[in-house]
């Protein structure tokens, strides 16, 4: 009899033991911390230091880690704030060239092929501190030095989590060191407008901006290529965002699908009726590619900005390939062929 009840408490608190690892397993549900997260970061350090952007300087990678680290590990996931990651703020700050600054909402993969691993523009993605966490998830749990790689708390769940209070104290970072000219790229096509409130742009980047330090915000809103028209300049939530800016004292512009970016957007795109050439225009002017300057003044105003690629790419239309190269000194852009000689 012993052993009956002996062998019943042991089934009991195996099933029970199987219950607690479930919820704790299961706790939250978001995605738990990225696998391998310490070799990534620290990784991707060395890469920015080394060859996205040497012009920062040294760096201790290992010792930005451990601040990261320290910032959530050993704690409640719901209790981390911003300054929790003060430190880590502070080993991995560097200058922000002026007039470089993108701003963004809901368009994070177009900000990233548009800045260029700050090439182009330096976006918080393209600052070392930004670069570190990009697309990556993490958290730890209370009471332990490991980190909870099976779920982590969204922010419907609790907002005080660990990669929401690390990008509030990046983007307050971001925009405390922005200067000269300052571009907001914005989509059209977003559901319930481009400009949206709450949001890390309306509540931890404006009010962090440094007036005396910025001569102009210019905002572009894009749509997607086959998205709907929903929000652009001087209306619905964009005009909100101008007006808003215009009364803090900000001198304000606004483009709509602001050509560059729609270049870009039409390499995907390239039979799309936005991306394609005028057959009149291109056999009035006689030549494919003055026709694309005609249609397409953009390539020009990209041209300095292309220059580390040796072509940028091909658009397709009436069988003819424009092909948009750089010379090696970004003199001029050359060589038309047919589709069938490619």
């Amino acid at each position: 009899m012993m052993k009956n009840l002996f062998l019943s408490l042991l089934l009991v608190s195996v099933l029970f033991m199987n219950s607690f690892l479930e919820v704790q397993g299961g706790k939250w549900k978001g995605e738990g911390t990225t696998q391998n997260l310490e070799s990534i970061v620290i990784g991707r350090c060395y890469d920015y230091i080394r060859i996205v952007n040497p012009a920062v300087g040294e760096k201790n990678c290992s010792e930005i880690w451990e601040a990261f680290k320290n910032a959530f590990i050993n704690k409640d996931p719901c209790s981390i704030l911003p300054k929790d990651y003060e430190l880590f703020i502070n080993l991995s700050l560097h200058t922000i060239p002026p007039n470089k600054s993108l701003f963004w909402e809901n368009n994070h993969l177009l900000v990233n092929s548009f800045a260029d691993r700050g090439r182009r523009y330096m976006s918080l993605a393209d600052t070392l501190f930004g670069f570190f966490g990009d697309f990556l998830n993490w958290c730890g749990q209370a009471n332990s030095i490991e980190l909870d790689y099976e779920s982590c708390p969204t922010t419907e769940e609790c907002e005080n989590n660990a990669v929401e209070s690390f990008w509030r104290m990046a983007s307050i970072t971001y925009a405390q060191h922005s200067s000269g000219v300052i571009h907001v790229l914005l989509n059209g096509s977003a559901v319930g407008g481009a400009y949206p409130e709450p949001g890390f742009f309306a509540d931890y980047e404006i009010p962090n901006l440094q007036k005396d330090k910025i001569s102009q915000i210019a905002i572009w809103v894009v749509d997607d290529v086959e998205g709907p028209d929903i929000d652009s300049c001087g209306t619905h939530t964009v005009e909100k965002l101008e007006n808003r800016l215009k009364t803090l004292g900000y001198d304000v512009t606004c483009t709509d699908n602001y050509k560059s970016v729609m270049l870009l957007l039409c390499v995907d795109y390239p039979d799309d009726s936005k991306c394609t050439l005028s057959s009149s225009l291109l056999f009035r002017t006689g030549s494919v590619l003055p026709a694309a300057y005609h249609i397409l003044p953009g390539i020009s105003d990209m041209k300095d900005s292309l220059c580390h690629q040796p072509c940028f790419g091909c658009q397709n239309h009436l069988r003819l390939t424009v092909m948009l190269c750089c010379s090696p000194q970004c003199g001029s852009f050359s060589g038309v062929r047919n589709r069938e000689g490619l």
